[in-house]
């Protein structure tokens, strides 16, 4: 779906062929230019990414694998040209797509490049925000799925990576779900169990050294399961006045002390949120959107 006046009505876009996948990341570009993903075993040929340049008006197939075992979780780009996409673990090591040329192409990580995995561990592709890309060439993946919930870390584009093992919660439905930077080195990863998504949990991890480390803080409100945070910055008073917003199947809440207490906002069910500015949008299940903001 896309809008061109704030959200007042929106556009149905279609792939072609593609009324079966699900697609659960987009990055835009700008108005006309934009990049998506399907999530979905590549054997059924799911596993694919498109390009548009005309507001998606046409689509192009840049990226499709159907070997065994691909499941794409999430991509990022920390500018016009370079971006990295991910996957669930193939023979004990996460799957790494990068590319240098806006997503019209995309390059496989050679294998031992890429993060070993422990038995059991994915990602959740949920709100696409569990990889996040921030300043020049950092890259953070938040998993789940197995006995610890990690941090993967690169500073150099995705070509190597160090894992961080986090206090949070895991298991084969918990663990990380979303994360965001404010700063280059203050940033959030919140997560939670989808199964059991109302239980209250601590649920938010915090870094103020760049994701070297991550403190496990008291839960979010509403409690439950949060997939993904926006950054909010209320008007007139600029960037020193950061709200952040954390959606989620039990609801949403913001906090102003960066993480360390919330204020619980609704119920809805949500499972993305972005904003730009004072202005936000937040997608859920059954065509539910919401907007932040005039």
């Amino acid at each position: 779906m896309r809008t061109t006046n704030g959200g007042e009505s929106w556009e149905v876009l279609r792939v072609p062929e593609a009324d079966s996948l699900d697609f659960r990341d987009v990055h835009a570009f700008d108005q006309n230019t934009a990049v998506i993903m399907s999530a979905g075993e590549s054997e059924k040929g799911k596993a694919r990414i498109y390009r548009t340049e005309d507001g998606g008006q046409s689509w192009q197939l840049v990226y499709q694998t159907t070997q065994k075992g691909i499941f794409l979780d999430g991509l990022d780009f920390w500018n016009s040209r370079r971006g990295i996409c991910f996957g669930d673990p193939v023979d004990g090591r996460f799957f790494i797509l990068t590319t240098q040329d806006g997503g019209r192409s995309w390059q496989e990580l050679p294998m031992a490049n890429r993060p070993e995995a422990l038995s059991g561990e994915a990602a959740f592709a949920a709100s696409g925000t569990s990889l996040i890309t921030t300043g020049k060439s950092a890259a953070y993946i938040g998993t789940g799925g197995s006995q610890a919930a990690r941090i993967l870390r690169s500073t150099d584009y995705g070509t190597t990576w160090q894992s961080i093992t986090t206090r949070l919660q895991a298991g084969p439905s918990s663990g990380i779900f979303g994360m965001r930077f404010w700063t280059k080195k203050k940033g959030i990863a919140v997560g939670g169990d989808y199964r059991t998504f109302t239980e209250d949990t601590p649920n938010v991890l915090l870094t103020k050294d760049g994701g070297k480390s991550w403190q496990l803080t008291p839960g979010t409100l509403p409690p439950g399961l949060k997939e993904a945070v926006g950054l909010y910055y209320p008007p007139p008073f600029g960037k020193k006045n950061l709200l952040l917003m954390a959606v989620g199947a039990s609801g949403s809440g913001y906090s102003a002390d960066q993480g360390r207490t919330w204020i619980a906002l609704d119920q809805h069910p949500f499972h993305a949120v972005s904003f730009s500015g004072s202005v936000g949008y937040a997608v859920g299940g059954k065509g539910l959107v919401a907007k932040w903001g005039e």
